[in-house]
């Protein structure tokens, strides 16, 4: 999978975490870039440059342990161990670093990217420290998952965005992406995810003169895909009884006495693909 700048941006977030809930005063990481290496992209509370765009392959260092072996990787004084291998030495050193954990960021059994916490004392590192990076690591793992999700939505729907069968994946795509979206705490991700909507219902008519209410339009969404109540509440997390009320809403909102007819009014209004 492809990466960007939001990306990096959930990284820093997450550095940003990892300090706060360890108490680690250096926070580093990167993603994977190409093959088996990942580049130190992002840094938090770091005095020098020395580790800025640092390119780290499996197998070798802390970092490439802990991609090589897919697990979280300690050392308590970097420059005197004996479990890693030592290509790296110079700008650790440069930093200043002597206790470092690696974390990696581990999506659908792939590396992503891996996190560091690190101090300037060799003093042991806790698991309670180890515990905390794990869980800024899985904040990442769940955000690049939804992304990639995401991405593979709006290309399979933009590759089959044609007349017949292509319109189907659109909808098909539009509805996972809302519910996605719906799941979705971060606001900058939920608006990302919603603004991938916005692009699949870009030809349709409008401007829309109904008000639908978000959850209306997830509703909605899922009717147009095909989902019955019972599939359309799975998908967003809420009760059948609650889908039929949203669904009631926004029937009486489009004037419409079926599903179908709801549907076809939040086409024409410019609301659904």
């Amino acid at each position: 999978m492809t990466t960007d700048a939001s990306d990096a941006v959930e990284m820093r977030d997450a550095l940003l975490r990892l300090r706060r809930s360890t108490g680690l005063p250096i926070a580093f990481g990167g993603l994977l870039e190409t093959g088996r290496q990942i580049r130190i992209s992002e840094l938090s509370g770091t005095a020098t440059h020395a580790l800025r765009s640092l390119v780290v392959t499996s197998g070798t260092g802390l970092g490439g342990k802990t991609v090589a072996l897919c697990r979280p990787c300690v050392v308590t004084d970097y420059s005197a161990s004996r479990q890693i291998s030592h290509e790296y030495d110079a700008p650790v050193a440069a930093e200043g670093l002597r206790s470092v954990l690696a974390v990696p960021v581990v999506v659908r059994h792939r590396v992503r990217g891996v996190l560091y916490g690190a101090l300037r004392t060799a003093l042991p590192l806790g698991g309670r420290m180890l515990d905390a990076a794990v869980e800024a690591a899985r904040d990442v793992e769940r955000a690049l998952a939804v992304r990639d999700e995401a991405r593979t939505l709006v290309a399979g729907a933009g590759a089959g965005a044609g007349a017949g069968p292509g319109w189907e994946q659109v909808r098909e795509a539009h509805a996972a992406l809302r519910a996605l979206a719906g799941r979705i705490t971060d606001p900058e991700l939920r608006a990302e995810l919603l603004g991938a909507c916005a692009l699949l219902t870009a030809g349709s008519a409008g401007p829309a003169r109904v008000r639908l209410a978000p959850r209306e339009l997830d509703v909605l969404a899922c009717v147009a895909a095909g989902a019955t109540n019972a599939v359309a509440a799975e998908r967003l997390g809420v009760t059948p009884e609650t889908v039929k009320g949203y669904l009631r809403s926004a029937m009486r909102k489009l004037r419409a006495h079926t599903r179908g007819e709801a549907v076809v009014a939040a086409r024409r209004a410019g609301w659904l693909p």
